[in-house]
């Protein structure tokens, strides 16, 4: 069956090949898990956000001052609040930047670097990778890249693709790339490698969740169905929930969350409230996600 014929035919039309090699493009491998963390902590938490700030309403072409403002709110609130939050507590965290985002605020990229945190790649302008055109999505990632390190001091070591909206080539370009981990893939709770079309990539998947995120509780969109549904309270207690489980196994802990969504004041405030509950349990460690990845290659069970 040629090309052409697979892009007009039915999923209950093709050939088991064709099938079988969408499902291994990209595929949980061995699991990474360590049997221990360091200095014997019982679970290890790493907090991510996500600074995505004006870049989607910029990728939909819209040109809103209103919602363009909403971004902005990311860098005058969120991410001060945030940086503040995180050294009260003495916890590294992870910042994921759209290129464009990191050229709108350069200055904001270097005071996270300084703070002692990380930077990731997280695209070019917010694009989803599986609705751009061959060839584009090797070059926005790799402009990208370059650009973050440009504006950050550091060359990235991780991605998490935009909305975790991952292709069947984003795997290839991050092996091209020779990153040390994604984190936009949902096929654990703990890390586990890579696998690509049945081969082990050596690439270290960091998973995170649409339950672990704060955007699907809290975003609102105007003329349409997209309005906040989850009081802090209960957002709150689904992270803890979640939280609680992995300590229990003894396990990872990754949270994603948005300076413009996490940032404001109801909300800050249930993420100082978890912190301390995380902290209270004891025998945490904080680490990024580049520390995290690291940790499970050189000490999966």
């Amino acid at each position: 069956m040629s090309g052409q014929a697979k892009s007009e035919s039915k999923p209950w039309e093709w050939p088991e090949a064709h099938w079988r090699g969408l499902v291994e493009a990209a595929r949980a491998g061995r699991s990474l898990a360590p049997r221990a963390w360091p200095e014997g902590a019982r679970c290890c938490v790493a907090l991510s956000f996500d600074a995505d700030h004006e870049t989607i309403p910029l990728r939909d072409a819209d040109a809103s001052p209103m919602r363009i403002s909403q971004g902005q709110y990311g860098n005058r609130k969120g991410v001060p609040r945030i940086r503040a939050l995180l050294e009260r507590h003495s916890i590294p965290a992870s910042f994921y930047y759209p290129a464009v985002s990191a050229l709108l605020h350069p200055e904001e990229v270097r005071a996270v670097v300084a703070d002692g945190h990380e930077i990731g790649i997280h695209s070019w302008i917010h694009e989803a990778n599986t609705a751009l055109p061959p060839g584009v999505e090797r070059e926005l990632t790799m402009r990208a890249a370059d650009t973050l390190e440009k504006v950050s001091g550091k060359r990235p070591l991780g991605i998490r693709t935009a909305s975790w909206d991952f292709s069947p080539d984003t795997l290839g370009i991050i092996r091209e790339m020779g990153l040390l981990y994604d984190s936009s893939l949902m096929a654990d709770d703990e890390p586990y490698e890579l696998m690509m079309h049945g081969e082990a990539t050596g690439v270290v998947e960091l998973p995170p969740e649409w339950i672990r995120d704060d955007a699907p509780y809290m975003n609102m969109l105007r003329f349409s169905a997209i309005r906040p549904y989850t009081p802090p309270s209960g957002v709150e207690e689904i992270f803890r929930a979640e939280f609680d489980m992995a300590y229990d196994e003894g396990g990872l802990f990754l949270l994603t969350m948005h300076p413009h969504v996490i940032g404001h004041r109801s909300r800050i405030a249930l993420l100082e409230r978890l912190v301390q509950h995380i902290k209270a349990r004891g025998k945490v460690w904080f680490a990024t996600h580049e520390q995290v990845a690291r940790y499970c290659l050189d000490n999966a069970g």
